[in-house]
């Protein structure tokens, strides 16, 4: 009886009632387990009804003694109740307007439509929920924390959102292969998508330097602050690990202190909310911004695995233990490194590959930097002229130094153009040098400072090689921030500081009352590393190289610091959170200062004859480098071809080798190689590295196969090697994302020499559009016998012309189309193509959304055929009707080896089709079925066919 009026009462309530609203007595005893689960915070509710005088001291007290949360809540709603329908009201109204707490309770107070009286809204509501306070807190300093991007110099700032822009984002596997763009930052939480490792927690961003990490993490702060960010995360925490480098070894904190010490502290109650935080670790979201550039001495062998929260332990062993999911298990984290940084599996659950700025991308962060229609102008259109330039801009960082730069020289001299096709990243940085140090001169306000860039430097060599000396000092240990004293004891002056390419940054250790400094970019760290080698006449040959020997496998294993259980154990032994790119990038540098074209740059501040011997051992050692190195790359003899296949770290010395551009030594780099062939694959080359292979590859002999396959290469890229199409008989671009733009300087280059015999351009972004281009070349190009195009975004009028072009082409050996959208009007033109082609031998058609229609002419075209022996047309619509067709055409063309249609819409009618039709074919060697519509019991039918493969 009791459940049947409860019912009743339940039902009165949930209908709208026109004539008055419903008892809120009524509402708290039907839905009263729901507030005793949902509500979480007692101390607001009490806090209010005192205010108003709902609730004596007393009814506090009563309430305040009760052991769990639940039994609070309860007592609460007895009296509450017991006190009359307007303090059930006003309760219903404190839940309703202190959003924040009681966020959990929002659909509940839609669904019963609840409207506050007129009555209950004169009352006041106060927030004291030390939670939801401290939330607002958060929100509100790390929004003012991410408003702005800190410019050249600390004085300049520009606001995030007319900063920002998208670039290419692309979710990846363990391997590095795409699992597709990222086109909404909320997706990075999306487990939909992407999710490679469900046991693990830690979505795991990784990039070249400069590339756009951090300010990612910055944007994705921003929005969770303005609440656009909608993952369910009350608490964000952000850390830049290098700061865990400056705590001392004997330093310990617990838990609480760390999250709210080092990000923002708690006005009321810390210990409730740290309560909070554990008791729901999924409402928190966690940050931490370049894990490589941790260093520390600190030894974690003998930490144990499991930490407690409360207990005080060294910062690194509770990040560690956060990562690893020991704390705060449930709770959502980023974790940044650069490229080529080894995390162990199990605590990844998502990997992010940033790649830069594509095409589309670069025009967008032009428009947003230059506001003034006709200098944006100006600059695309340099930019359009001058590849090189092109592609230094599709790293974010290095974009952005180009364009303060012109925005610079454009407001001091009205016409400064940006650097000529030669420039090198060496050049761009030594531009920005110029830049800084030109703003801190003084020029008269009718007259433009015209120093040369010689000059500019000379009068202040004392602060370059004061900048260069902490900059080699911390270098030579992998520091990156720098305590006062450290500033002082190289002669920096507060002048110098002022230049900007020393930022001060918050400390974590003890030392807090101190400034602590880092350099505006780890690569402008690299970048006084060398100059601070060049420069200085002191400089012997062991210090000149020493950077070269760090990237060495042979010094790095020599090097001892501490062990991380989970994280991969590299070969050589190195300490797992070291990442050799900053001394790549010192390299590279010196590269570039010590090249003949920066003598006279230099000669007022070294001695040219100190300059002409380092000059020299450098180039002695890059032959000797070079030549040590190809000694150990993996060797294939293949037909016509002798293969070598490098490794990324070659990249990085032909990086070194551009940027002395010596003719000489790109000369000596290609005769050393003794190979034809050049597998570069999975080498995390970027389009400005087009570059440097170009620079080495245009001095081979006439025929020589690229393969660049699953790299960033894109429309710049392509551009790039221009000087090598004349001598390019195989080129491979597949995965680097490529448009049409790129395909177009295919065309236009390879069309001009005839001798390109095979083209990989698998998973790209080519349209249509791009598909002519490539349909001209194989109609016009006698020697291209391979075509590999498929994964891109071409339909039927892209497949047609392809098809035409193959019709008209009496060299082309295999087709591959798979993954595109040709569908039935594009089939039927491949149809049309085969019809009687002399030599077309291999054919994919597969994943192309062809139907029965589409696979009927294809099986109509193959009766006329000799030359096809393998077709594939995997994952289609191909039904029982179109594999009666192939079955007529399978009594007839007896050339046909290997046919595969799996993961199709066949039934075990349609193989009785196929099966009998092979008793009159004994050529073909394979019918593949698999993953059709046939049951393992129908298969059985079909055992005694060999050939005919249905699982």
């Amino acid at each position: 009886m009791e459940g049947h009026l409860c019912a009743n009462l339940k039902t009165s309530v949930e209908k709208p009632l026109t004539t008055s609203p419903p008892s809120c007595i009524a509402l708290l005893k039907v839905y009263r387990e729901l507030l005793v689960s949902k509500i979480r915070h007692t101390q607001c509710l009490i806090d209010n009804l005192i205010n108003n005088e709902y609730f004596s001291t007393e009814d506090a007290e009563i309430v305040v003694q009760f052991p769990t949360q639940a039994d609070k809540v309860r007592k609460i709603l007895d009296l509450v109740q017991s006190k009359g329908e307007e303090v059930s009201e006003y309760f219903i109204c404190v839940l309703q307007k202190v959003t924040d707490a009681y966020y959990e309770l929002q659909p509940w107070l839609d669904e019963i439509g609840y409207q506050p009286s007129e009555n209950i809204c004169s009352k006041p509501v106060v927030n004291t929920d030390p939670v939801s306070r401290y939330c607002q807190k958060l929100r509100y300093e790390l929004g003012r924390d991410s408003k702005f991007v800190l410019s050249y110099a600390q004085r300049e700032e520009m606001l995030l959102e007319e900063i920002y822009s998208n670039s290419i984002m692309e979710m990846v596997n363990f391997t590095n292969e795409s699992l597709g763009e990222v086109c909404q930052l909320q997706a990075l939480f999306d487990d939909a998508v992407g999710v490679i490792n469900e046991d693990g927690e830690t979505i795991y961003v990784f990039g070249d330097a400069g590339i756009g990490k951090s300010i990612l993490l910055q944007k994705i702060q921003s929005l969770w602050a303005k609440k656009q960010l909608d993952i369910g995360a009350k608490f964000f925490f952000h850390f830049r690990c290098r700061m865990f480098s400056c705590f001392k070894e004997d330093e310990a904190v617990c838990l609480k202190d760390l999250l709210f010490r080092y990000n923002c502290y708690p006005d009321q109650d810390p210990t409730e909310v740290f309560h909070h935080i554990l008791q729901f670790p999924h409402t928190v979201l966690f940050t931490f911004d370049g894990f490589d550039e941790i260093y520390s001495n600190f030894d974690l062998s003998s930490v144990p695995e499991m930490c407690s929260p409360d207990e005080p332990m060294h910062p690194l062993v509770l990040l560690v233990s956060l990562l690893r999911g020991k704390l705060l298990k449930g709770s959502k984290k980023i974790l940044t490194a650069r490229t080529g940084t080894e995390i162990q599996r199990n605590i990844i659950r998502k990997k992010v590959l940033l790649r830069g700025f594509s095409n589309s991308n670069l025009k967008e962060y032009t428009a947003m930097f230059f506001k003034d229609v006709g200098q944006r102008t100006l600059v695309l259109n340099q930019l359009e002229a001058n590849p090189n330039l092109c592609s230094l801009c599709s790293v974010p960082l290095f974009c952005w130094i180009i364009f303060k730069c012109y925005e610079h020289f454009h407001s001091m001299f009205d016409s400064h153009e940006l650097p000529d096709c030669s420039v090198t990243l060496t050049d761009v940085f030594l531009l920005m040098i110029e830049v800084h140090l030109n703003r801190s001169l003084k020029t008269s306000l009718l007259k433009n400072n015209t120093r040369s860039q010689a000059e500019v430097f000379r009068s202040r060599k004392e602060t370059l090689l004061a900048l260069g000396k902490i900059a080699y000092r911390g270098m030579g240990n992998s520091i990156f921030i720098f305590e006062q004293e450290e500033v002082s004891s190289a002669n920096i002056s507060e002048e110098d500081l002022q230049l900007g390419f020393l930022r001060t940054v918050k400390g974590y250790s003890r030392c807090d009352n101190q400034s602590t400094y880092e350099f505006l970019h780890l690569t402008l760290q690299s970048f006084f590393t060398a100059l601070f080698l060049v420069i200085e006449e002191r400089v012997g040959n062991k210090e000149l190289l020493q950077f070269f020997n760090e990237c060495s496998s042979a010094e790095a294993a020599q090097r001892t610091c501490f062990r991380v259980p989970w994280l991969k154990k590299p070969l050589t032994g190195e300490d797992p959170f070291r990442n050799n790119e900053h001394f790549h990038f010192t390299n590279l540098f010196l590269c570039g200062l010590l090249s003949r074209s920066k003598e006279k740059l230099f000669k007022h501040l070294v001695s040219p004859a100190v300059i002409r011997k380092k000059r020299k051992t450098l180039i002695t050692y890059l032959g000797e480098s070079m030549k040590s190195h190809l000694k150990g790359v993996t060797r294939s003899r293949l037909p016509m071809y002798n293969q070598v296949q490098v490794q990324p770290n070659f990249v990085w010395m032909l990086r070194c080798l551009y940027e002395t551009q010596s003719e000489k030594v790109g000369k000596l780099a290609a005769k050393r190689m003794h190979a034809n062939y050049i597998k570069l694959t999975y080498c995390n080359a970027y389009s400005a590295d087009c570059s440097a292979i170009s620079f080495v590859v245009h001095h081979f002999q006439k025929h020589l196969a690229l393969d660049l396959d699953n790299n960033n290469i894109n429309d710049y890229g392509v551009k790039q090697l221009l000087p090598c199409f004349s001598k390019l008989a195989v080129i491979r671009l597949s995965v680097n994302q490529i448009t049409d733009h790129g395909a177009r300087i295919l065309y236009e280059e390879l069309s001009k020499y005839q001798i390109v015999s095979y083209l990989g351009l698998y998973n790209n972004q080519i349209t249509d559009i791009g598909a002519k281009y490539v349909a001209k070349l194989i109609e016009e190009c006698s020697s291209l016998e391979y075509v590999k195009i498929g994964a891109n975004k071409i339909t039927s009028e892209g497949g047609k012309c392809l098809a035409q072009a193959i019709q008209k082409s009496t060299t082309m050996f295999e087709i591959g189309m798979w993954g595109n959208q040709v569908g039935d009007e594009g089939a039927k033109a491949f149809a049309d193509a085969l019809r009687n082609h002399p030599r077309l031998t291999n054919v994919s058609l597969a994943f192309n959304g062809i139907t029965t229609e589409g696979g009927k002419s294809i099986a109509e075209a193959l009766q006329h055929n000799d030359s096809v022996k393998i077709f594939w047309l995997t994952k289609n619509e191909l039904d029982d009707e179109a594999a009666m067709s192939f079955a007529e055409m399978l009594k007839i063309n007896k050339k046909l080896v290997h046919l595969w249609l799996i993961q199709n819409q066949i039934t075990a009618k349609g193989v009785k089709y196929l099966s009998e039709a092979l008793k009159e074919n004994t050529a073909i060697k394979e019918v593949c079925l698999n993953g059709n519509l046939i049951s393992q019991e129908e298969a059985k039918a079909f055992e005694s066919e060999e050939r005919i493969i249905c699982f």
